[in-house]
């Protein structure tokens, strides 16, 4: 099993998205267990204030040392595995698929979500978390990367998926024999034929070796058209 404890100061905003789907399922096969702690709840300002002014000026507030240190502290102490300690941050190591494996393969992972213009150094000085970005962009909160990360994850749990080739054969997982990753290949289901696209005659044909040798055919096609990159 894997347990995902998740810090932030809005746990509302992800209480809906481990109870739905394929999250739902992985929590009712005991293939995973969440958690959402509120970092306002071990505050010790009398207001409930997590953030401050930064320091030499400038726009927006800084989330302090003492509430998230002592939030990550109590949260650890909550299971016996320490866990893997992972900020989300735009300036962390870029989530891929790759990762998403690592991830689904620990017993224990604790995101701590960002917010406003982020965490005071010293948390980090102190702590020496590991930070994740899942995109060169900025988002308002760390929460949206957390929860991405945590589906992308559980997902690739074994039993989760109703047929564990499912996360094999699909985008990013699916490999080259040189090592490179490849996008999907086309899928297509009932009707044969829709107002008069019909579906490759190769795939109703049940032979399963050239029906994978022009999936692959496919992938590398797409691959090469819309992310060269990835092919090595």
């Amino acid at each position: 099993m894997l347990r995902i404890d998740i810090l932030t100061i809005f746990p509302e905003i992800l209480e809906n998205v481990f109870t739905t789907s394929m999250l739902k399922i992985a929590a009712e096969k005991d293939a995973l267990e969440v958690h959402l702690h509120d970092i306002r709840d071990y505050t010790t300002n009398k207001h409930k204030r997590v953030d401050d002014r930064p320091f030499g000026g400038g726009p927006g507030m800084v989330l302090c040392c003492q509430p998230v240190i002592d939030a990550i502290t109590a949260v650890r102490a909550m299971s016996d595995v320490e866990g893997r300690l992972i900020f989300t941050g735009p300036d962390g190591n870029t989530f891929n698929q790759s990762y998403a494996q690592e991830f689904s393969e620990e017993e224990r992972i604790i995101f701590v979500c960002g917010r406003y213009e982020g965490f005071d150094q010293r948390i980090f000085e102190i702590l020496q978390p590991e930070i994740f970005s899942i995109g060169d962009y900025v988002l308002t909160g760390g929460e949206l990367a957390a929860a991405v990360m945590a589906d992308a994850a559980a997902r690739l749990i074994p039993g989760v998926l109703g047929h564990d080739q499912s996360a094999v054969e699909e985008s990013f997982s699916l490999n080259t024999e040189h090592g490179g990753a490849l996008l999907d290949y086309p899928h297509y289901t009932q009707p044969a034929n829709y107002e008069g696209l019909e579906v490759p005659e190769i795939l109703r044909g049940g032979n399963h070796k050239l029906i994978n040798e022009w999936r692959l055919e496919r992938s590398l096609e797409k691959t090469k058209k819309i992310r060269p990159d990835l092919l090595k």
